[in-house]
Protein backbone atom coordinates (compact mmCIF):
# COMPACT_ATOMS: atom_id res chain seq x y z
CA UNK A 1 0.00 0.00 0.00
CA UNK A 2 2.88 2.37 0.83
CA UNK A 3 4.19 2.09 -2.76
CA UNK A 4 0.84 3.24 -4.12
CA UNK A 5 0.36 6.13 -1.72
CA UNK A 6 3.90 7.37 -2.38
CA UNK A 7 2.76 8.19 -5.93
CA UNK A 8 -0.44 9.98 -4.96
CA UNK A 9 1.03 13.37 -4.06
CA UNK A 10 2.69 13.59 -7.47
CA UNK A 11 -0.63 12.62 -9.09
CA UNK A 12 -2.29 15.43 -7.11
CA UNK A 13 0.37 17.91 -8.27
CA UNK A 14 -0.10 16.86 -11.89
CA UNK A 15 -3.87 17.23 -11.60
CA UNK A 16 -3.52 20.78 -10.24
CA UNK A 17 -1.11 21.56 -13.07
CA UNK A 18 -3.62 20.25 -15.63
CA UNK A 19 -6.35 22.44 -14.13
CA UNK A 20 -4.14 25.50 -14.61
CA UNK A 21 -3.16 24.55 -18.16
CA UNK A 22 -6.79 23.99 -19.16
CA UNK A 23 -7.64 27.55 -18.11
CA UNK A 24 -4.76 29.01 -20.16
CA UNK A 25 -6.18 30.90 -23.21
CA UNK A 26 -3.31 29.66 -25.43
CA UNK A 27 -4.15 26.04 -24.56
CA UNK A 28 -7.88 26.60 -25.02
CA UNK A 29 -7.25 27.91 -28.53
CA UNK A 30 -5.15 24.84 -29.39
CA UNK A 31 -7.95 22.29 -29.83
CA UNK A 32 -5.70 19.22 -30.11
CA UNK A 33 -3.66 20.14 -27.03
CA UNK A 34 -6.78 21.02 -25.03
CA UNK A 35 -8.42 17.67 -25.86
CA UNK A 36 -5.26 15.78 -24.82
CA UNK A 37 -5.18 17.60 -21.48
CA UNK A 38 -8.92 17.08 -20.97
CA UNK A 39 -8.48 13.35 -21.52
CA UNK A 40 -5.58 13.18 -19.05
CA UNK A 41 -7.50 15.23 -16.50
CA UNK A 42 -10.48 12.89 -16.85
CA UNK A 43 -8.28 9.84 -16.31
CA UNK A 44 -6.98 11.25 -13.00
CA UNK A 45 -10.22 12.75 -11.68
CA UNK A 46 -11.55 9.71 -9.79
CA UNK A 47 -8.30 8.90 -8.01
CA UNK A 48 -7.72 12.57 -7.10
CA UNK A 49 -11.25 12.88 -5.68
CA UNK A 50 -10.78 9.68 -3.65
CA UNK A 51 -7.32 10.73 -2.39
CA UNK A 52 -8.50 14.20 -1.32
CA UNK A 53 -11.36 12.60 0.58
CA UNK A 54 -8.91 10.10 2.10
CA UNK A 55 -6.69 12.93 3.39
CA UNK A 56 -9.74 14.64 4.88
CA UNK A 57 -10.79 11.41 6.59
CA UNK A 58 -7.29 11.03 8.11
CA UNK A 59 -7.51 14.58 9.45
CA UNK A 60 -10.98 13.90 10.89
CA UNK A 61 -9.71 10.68 12.55
CA UNK A 62 -6.88 12.63 14.16
CA UNK A 63 -9.36 15.24 15.39
CA UNK A 64 -11.66 12.58 16.90
CA UNK A 65 -8.67 10.91 18.59
CA UNK A 66 -7.74 14.25 20.09
CA UNK A 67 -11.25 14.73 21.47
CA UNK A 68 -11.08 11.29 23.10
CA UNK A 69 -7.71 12.10 24.66
CA UNK A 70 -8.56 15.54 25.99
CA UNK A 71 -12.31 15.60 26.61
CA UNK A 72 -13.88 14.89 29.97
CA UNK A 73 -17.41 15.24 28.61
CA UNK A 74 -19.06 11.78 28.30
CA UNK A 75 -21.44 13.03 25.61
CA UNK A 76 -18.57 14.42 23.50
CA UNK A 77 -16.62 11.21 23.96
CA UNK A 78 -19.56 9.12 22.80
CA UNK A 79 -19.95 11.27 19.69
CA UNK A 80 -16.20 11.08 18.97
CA UNK A 81 -16.25 7.27 19.29
CA UNK A 82 -19.20 7.04 16.91
CA UNK A 83 -17.46 9.32 14.39
CA UNK A 84 -14.23 7.38 14.73
CA UNK A 85 -15.91 4.07 13.95
CA UNK A 86 -17.54 5.51 10.82
CA UNK A 87 -14.35 7.27 9.69
CA UNK A 88 -12.16 4.19 10.08
CA UNK A 89 -14.63 2.17 8.01
CA UNK A 90 -14.58 4.85 5.30
CA UNK A 91 -10.76 4.94 5.45
CA UNK A 92 -10.59 1.19 4.73
CA UNK A 93 -13.05 1.53 1.84
CA UNK A 94 -11.10 4.44 0.35
CA UNK A 95 -7.80 2.54 0.60
CA UNK A 96 -9.30 -0.38 -1.35
CA UNK A 97 -10.81 1.98 -3.93
CA UNK A 98 -7.56 3.91 -4.40
CA UNK A 99 -5.57 0.68 -4.81
CA UNK A 100 -7.81 -0.31 -7.71
CA UNK A 101 -7.79 3.17 -9.26
CA UNK A 102 -3.99 3.20 -9.17
CA UNK A 103 -3.58 -0.13 -10.96
CA UNK A 104 -1.75 0.18 -14.32
CA UNK A 105 -4.28 1.02 -17.03
CA UNK A 106 -4.64 -0.96 -20.22
CA UNK A 107 -4.02 1.75 -22.86
CA UNK A 108 -6.80 0.28 -24.99
CA UNK A 109 -9.50 0.36 -22.30
CA UNK A 110 -11.16 3.55 -23.53
CA UNK A 111 -11.23 2.47 -27.18
CA UNK A 112 -14.17 1.42 -29.31
CA UNK A 113 -14.01 -2.13 -30.67
CA UNK A 114 -14.57 -4.26 -33.70
CA UNK A 115 -15.95 -7.64 -32.62
CA UNK A 116 -15.85 -10.59 -35.00
CA UNK A 117 -18.00 -13.65 -34.30
CA UNK A 118 -17.64 -16.86 -36.31
CA UNK A 119 -19.56 -20.11 -36.26
CA UNK A 120 -17.00 -22.86 -35.58
CA UNK A 121 -17.70 -26.53 -34.82
CA UNK A 122 -21.28 -27.66 -35.28
CA UNK A 123 -22.44 -26.66 -38.76
CA UNK A 124 -25.80 -24.87 -38.91
CA UNK A 125 -26.16 -24.90 -35.14
CA UNK A 126 -22.81 -23.12 -34.77
CA UNK A 127 -23.92 -20.39 -37.18
CA UNK A 128 -27.20 -19.97 -35.27
CA UNK A 129 -25.23 -19.70 -32.02
CA UNK A 130 -23.02 -17.03 -33.61
CA UNK A 131 -26.22 -15.09 -34.30
CA UNK A 132 -27.34 -15.56 -30.69
CA UNK A 133 -24.01 -14.21 -29.42
CA UNK A 134 -24.27 -11.21 -31.74
CA UNK A 135 -27.75 -10.42 -30.38
CA UNK A 136 -26.48 -10.84 -26.81
CA UNK A 137 -23.66 -8.36 -27.29
CA UNK A 138 -25.84 -5.87 -29.17
CA UNK A 139 -28.44 -5.93 -26.38
CA UNK A 140 -25.71 -5.54 -23.76
CA UNK A 141 -24.32 -2.58 -25.74
CA UNK A 142 -27.77 -0.99 -25.80
CA UNK A 143 -28.02 -1.34 -22.02
CA UNK A 144 -24.63 0.42 -21.71
CA UNK A 145 -25.73 3.29 -23.93
CA UNK A 146 -23.28 2.28 -26.67
CA UNK A 147 -24.00 2.25 -30.40
CA UNK A 148 -23.58 -0.77 -32.68
CA UNK A 149 -23.14 -1.15 -36.41
CA UNK A 150 -22.75 -4.38 -38.37
CA UNK A 151 -19.87 -3.68 -40.73
CA UNK A 152 -19.40 -7.08 -42.37
CA UNK A 153 -21.50 -10.23 -42.45
CA UNK A 154 -21.78 -13.63 -44.12
CA UNK A 155 -25.26 -14.89 -43.23
CA UNK A 156 -26.33 -18.51 -43.61
CA UNK A 157 -29.54 -19.91 -45.07
CA UNK A 158 -30.74 -21.11 -41.66
CA UNK A 159 -30.69 -17.59 -40.23
CA UNK A 160 -27.33 -17.47 -38.46
CA UNK A 161 -23.90 -16.26 -39.49
CA UNK A 162 -20.84 -17.98 -40.85
CA UNK A 163 -19.11 -14.82 -39.66
CA UNK A 164 -20.17 -11.32 -38.68
CA UNK A 165 -18.30 -8.18 -37.61
CA UNK A 166 -19.87 -5.46 -35.50
CA UNK A 167 -18.43 -2.11 -34.47
CA UNK A 168 -19.33 -1.07 -30.92
CA UNK A 169 -18.82 2.57 -30.04
CA UNK A 170 -19.12 4.28 -26.66
CA UNK A 171 -17.41 4.91 -23.35
CA UNK A 172 -14.80 2.34 -22.24
CA UNK A 173 -16.13 -0.39 -24.55
CA UNK A 174 -12.87 -2.38 -24.74
CA UNK A 175 -12.44 -2.32 -20.95
CA UNK A 176 -15.62 -4.38 -20.54
CA UNK A 177 -15.65 -6.59 -23.63
CA UNK A 178 -11.93 -7.48 -23.89
CA UNK A 179 -12.55 -10.60 -21.77
CA UNK A 180 -14.89 -12.05 -24.42
CA UNK A 181 -12.01 -13.23 -26.67
CA UNK A 182 -12.09 -16.97 -27.13
CA UNK A 183 -14.26 -19.98 -27.94
CA UNK A 184 -17.84 -19.99 -26.63
CA UNK A 185 -19.58 -23.38 -26.35
CA UNK A 186 -23.32 -24.03 -26.49
CA UNK A 187 -25.12 -27.16 -25.35
CA UNK A 188 -28.74 -27.43 -26.46
CA UNK A 189 -31.24 -29.40 -28.53
CA UNK A 190 -31.21 -28.06 -32.10
CA UNK A 191 -34.59 -27.35 -33.69
CA UNK A 192 -33.75 -29.97 -36.35
CA UNK A 193 -33.06 -32.69 -33.74
CA UNK A 194 -35.96 -35.15 -33.78
CA UNK A 195 -34.63 -37.42 -31.01
CA UNK A 196 -34.32 -34.63 -28.42
CA UNK A 197 -30.57 -35.10 -28.03
CA UNK A 198 -28.37 -32.28 -26.74
CA UNK A 199 -25.72 -31.18 -29.22
CA UNK A 200 -22.54 -29.23 -28.50
CA UNK A 201 -21.43 -26.46 -30.89
CA UNK A 202 -18.96 -23.61 -30.70
CA UNK A 203 -18.48 -20.09 -31.98
CA UNK A 204 -15.38 -17.92 -31.64
CA UNK A 205 -15.30 -14.28 -30.60
CA UNK A 206 -12.45 -11.88 -31.40
CA UNK A 207 -12.40 -8.42 -29.81
CA UNK A 208 -10.09 -5.87 -31.42
CA UNK A 209 -9.64 -2.27 -30.28
CA UNK A 210 -10.40 0.27 -32.99
CA UNK A 211 -7.07 1.81 -33.97
CA UNK A 212 -6.63 5.23 -35.49
CA UNK A 213 -3.79 6.85 -37.43
CA UNK A 214 -1.70 7.38 -34.30
CA UNK A 215 -1.72 3.71 -33.38
CA UNK A 216 -0.89 2.11 -36.70
CA UNK A 217 0.14 3.35 -40.13
CA UNK A 218 -0.53 1.19 -43.18
CA UNK A 219 1.52 2.13 -46.22
CA UNK A 220 -0.33 2.51 -49.51
CA UNK A 221 2.19 0.29 -51.33
CA UNK A 222 1.28 -2.58 -48.99
CA UNK A 223 -2.44 -2.47 -49.80
CA UNK A 224 -4.11 -3.77 -52.96
CA UNK A 225 -7.65 -2.47 -53.49
CA UNK A 226 -10.11 -4.13 -55.88
CA UNK A 227 -13.59 -2.82 -56.62
CA UNK A 228 -16.52 -4.85 -57.94
CA UNK A 229 -20.29 -4.85 -58.07
CA UNK A 230 -22.14 -5.47 -54.85
CA UNK A 231 -23.99 -8.77 -54.74
CA UNK A 232 -26.19 -7.87 -51.79
CA UNK A 233 -29.43 -5.99 -51.45
CA UNK A 234 -29.29 -2.26 -51.71
CA UNK A 235 -31.28 -1.19 -54.73
CA UNK A 236 -30.47 -0.35 -58.33
CA UNK A 237 -27.83 2.23 -57.46
CA UNK A 238 -25.54 -0.29 -55.77
CA UNK A 239 -26.07 -3.11 -58.24
CA UNK A 240 -25.28 -0.92 -61.29
CA UNK A 241 -22.01 0.48 -59.95
CA UNK A 242 -18.76 -1.05 -58.68
CA UNK A 243 -19.31 0.02 -55.10
CA UNK A 244 -18.01 -3.07 -53.26
CA UNK A 245 -14.39 -2.99 -52.10
CA UNK A 246 -11.85 -5.72 -51.37
CA UNK A 247 -8.64 -4.67 -49.60
CA UNK A 248 -5.65 -6.98 -49.27
CA UNK A 249 -2.74 -6.23 -46.94
CA UNK A 250 0.09 -7.79 -48.93
CA UNK A 251 2.65 -8.38 -46.12
CA UNK A 252 0.17 -10.40 -44.03
CA UNK A 253 -2.31 -11.62 -46.66
CA UNK A 254 -5.23 -10.26 -44.61
CA UNK A 255 -8.29 -9.57 -46.78
CA UNK A 256 -11.26 -7.38 -45.95
CA UNK A 257 -14.34 -7.11 -48.18
CA UNK A 258 -16.99 -4.45 -47.72
CA UNK A 259 -20.21 -4.00 -49.67
CA UNK A 260 -22.76 -2.93 -47.07
CA UNK A 261 -22.38 0.83 -47.50
CA UNK A 262 -24.14 2.97 -50.09
CA UNK A 263 -21.05 4.21 -51.93
CA UNK A 264 -17.61 2.96 -52.87
CA UNK A 265 -16.02 5.71 -50.75
CA UNK A 266 -17.99 4.62 -47.67
CA UNK A 267 -17.01 1.00 -48.29
CA UNK A 268 -13.35 2.04 -48.63
CA UNK A 269 -13.44 3.86 -45.30
CA UNK A 270 -15.07 0.96 -43.46
CA UNK A 271 -12.75 -1.59 -45.08
CA UNK A 272 -9.69 0.44 -44.06
CA UNK A 273 -11.00 0.74 -40.51
CA UNK A 274 -11.37 -3.03 -40.17
CA UNK A 275 -8.11 -3.74 -42.00
CA UNK A 276 -6.15 -1.61 -39.53
CA UNK A 277 -7.60 -3.45 -36.56
CA UNK A 278 -7.01 -6.88 -38.11
CA UNK A 279 -3.42 -6.08 -39.07
CA UNK A 280 -2.67 -4.70 -35.63
CA UNK A 281 -4.27 -7.76 -34.05
CA UNK A 282 -2.17 -9.98 -36.33
CA UNK A 283 1.11 -8.35 -35.29
CA UNK A 284 0.13 -8.47 -31.63
CA UNK A 285 -0.58 -12.19 -32.01
CA UNK A 286 2.87 -12.69 -33.56
CA UNK A 287 4.32 -11.32 -30.33
CA UNK A 288 1.84 -13.29 -28.25
CA UNK A 289 4.33 -14.46 -25.63
CA UNK A 290 5.66 -10.98 -24.88
CA UNK A 291 2.19 -9.49 -25.22
CA UNK A 292 0.68 -11.98 -22.77
CA UNK A 293 3.49 -11.31 -20.30
CA UNK A 294 2.87 -7.57 -20.46
CA UNK A 295 -0.86 -7.98 -19.85
CA UNK A 296 -0.73 -11.03 -17.61
CA UNK A 297 -3.89 -11.81 -15.66
CA UNK A 298 -5.32 -14.88 -14.03
CA UNK A 299 -8.17 -14.82 -16.51
CA UNK A 300 -6.06 -15.99 -19.45
CA UNK A 301 -4.35 -14.53 -22.46
CA UNK A 302 -7.47 -14.14 -24.53
CA UNK A 303 -6.39 -16.82 -26.97
CA UNK A 304 -9.32 -17.24 -29.35
CA UNK A 305 -8.92 -21.04 -29.29
CA UNK A 306 -9.30 -21.13 -25.51
CA UNK A 307 -12.75 -22.36 -24.44
CA UNK A 308 -13.83 -19.63 -22.10
CA UNK A 309 -17.55 -20.13 -21.50
CA UNK A 310 -20.32 -22.72 -21.81
CA UNK A 311 -24.00 -21.90 -22.36
CA UNK A 312 -26.08 -24.90 -21.25
CA UNK A 313 -29.70 -24.40 -22.34
CA UNK A 314 -31.36 -27.48 -20.74
CA UNK A 315 -30.11 -26.38 -17.31
CA UNK A 316 -30.40 -22.60 -18.01
CA UNK A 317 -26.76 -22.38 -16.93
CA UNK A 318 -23.76 -20.27 -17.99
CA UNK A 319 -20.28 -21.20 -16.79
CA UNK A 320 -17.16 -19.10 -17.25
CA UNK A 321 -14.35 -21.64 -17.02
CA UNK A 322 -11.55 -19.12 -16.40
CA UNK A 323 -12.84 -17.97 -13.02
CA UNK A 324 -15.12 -20.89 -12.08
CA UNK A 325 -18.25 -18.75 -12.21
CA UNK A 326 -21.60 -20.50 -12.74
CA UNK A 327 -24.90 -18.62 -13.04
CA UNK A 328 -28.29 -20.28 -13.50
CA UNK A 329 -29.83 -17.52 -15.59
CA UNK A 330 -28.80 -18.22 -19.16
CA UNK A 331 -32.12 -16.84 -20.41
CA UNK A 332 -31.30 -13.40 -18.99
CA UNK A 333 -27.62 -13.44 -19.95
CA UNK A 334 -28.30 -14.36 -23.59
CA UNK A 335 -30.77 -11.46 -23.58
CA UNK A 336 -27.92 -9.03 -22.86
CA UNK A 337 -27.83 -9.03 -19.05
CA UNK A 338 -24.08 -9.65 -18.97
CA UNK A 339 -23.22 -7.39 -16.04
CA UNK A 340 -22.79 -10.16 -13.45
CA UNK A 341 -20.38 -12.06 -15.72
CA UNK A 342 -18.35 -9.05 -16.82
CA UNK A 343 -18.20 -7.51 -13.33
CA UNK A 344 -16.90 -10.82 -11.96
CA UNK A 345 -14.21 -10.98 -14.65
CA UNK A 346 -13.11 -7.39 -13.96
CA UNK A 347 -12.99 -8.03 -10.20
CA UNK A 348 -10.98 -11.22 -10.72
CA UNK A 349 -8.56 -9.35 -12.97
CA UNK A 350 -8.16 -6.49 -10.47
CA UNK A 351 -7.62 -8.91 -7.57
CA UNK A 352 -4.89 -10.75 -9.49
CA UNK A 353 -3.13 -7.47 -10.30
CA UNK A 354 -3.34 -6.30 -6.68
CA UNK A 355 -1.73 -9.58 -5.58
CA UNK A 356 1.08 -8.99 -8.08
CA UNK A 357 1.97 -5.54 -6.77
CA UNK A 358 1.47 -6.54 -3.14
CA UNK A 359 1.25 -4.15 -0.27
Amino acid sequence: MDKIFAQLDSVLDRYDELQELMSDPDVINDTKRYLELTKEEGSLRDVVTAYRRYKQVLADIEESDEVLRDSHDPEMEALAKEDLESLKSEKDELESKIKILMLPKDPNDDKNIIMEIRGAAGGDEASLFAGDLLNMYMRYAERQGWTTEIVDETPTEVGGYKEVAVMITGENVYSKLKYENGAHRVQRIPSTESQGRVHTSTATVVVMPEYDEVDIELEAKDIRTDVYRSSGAGGQHINKTSSAVRMTHLPTGIVVTMQDQRSQQQNREKAMQILKSRVYDYYESQNAEEYAENRKTAIGTGDRSERIRTYNYPQNRVTDHRIGLTLNKLDRIINGELDDVIDALILHDQTAKLEQIGD
